[in-house]
């Protein structure tokens, strides 16, 4: 599986709108927009990225860029509703945290996410990715990517 990852652009609202139409999607991210889209589209502080195979886009995910005293973080992180729980997830993941266009962590720095405490899939993924849970701090799990 070959995933190309670029920034988001104004013409992807189409199929994101329709991503958030799906209950467990919208109940977990949403609700999302334009207010949003407005917002991700001018930020200069980090980057809302499209993950896709073969042209259809498989993922969304949103990334704040850290600075000499705080990490890299994934602030939301959507694959495709209708291809859930079929590893394209991982895949993504990790082609996120490749892509080219990060601005280089500082000197120690590394990936951080957090978690709502009741978002138990996403809990279970990014475990099972081998990140590390520091526990909770005002209702969010703080998980941190293993060391490169």
């Amino acid at each position: 599986m070959t995933l190309l990852v670029r920034r988001l652009v104004r013409s992807d609202w189409a199929w994101i709108e329709e991503w958030f139409r799906d209950t467990e999607l919208n109940g977990e991210l949403g609700p999302l927009d334009l207010e949003w889209l407005d917002h991700v589209l001018g930020e200069h502080d980090g980057v809302e990225l499209v993950v896709e195979e073969s042209g259809s886009p498989v993922a969304l995910v949103g990334c704040v860029w850290g600075d000499t005293e705080n990490d890299h973080a994934i602030t939301d992180f959507a694959v495709d509703p209708a291809r859930r729980r079929t590893g394209l997830g991982v895949s993504a993941l990790s082609a996120v945290l490749a892509w080219e266009g990060h601005p280089t962590p500082r000197a120690g720095g590394r990936w951080t996410t957090y978690v709502m405490e009741d978002n138990r899939r996403a809990h279970a993924f990014f475990t099972a990715q081998g990140w590390t849970d520091l526990g909770v701090d005002d209702g969010m799990h703080a998980f941190v990517a293993p060391a490169t």
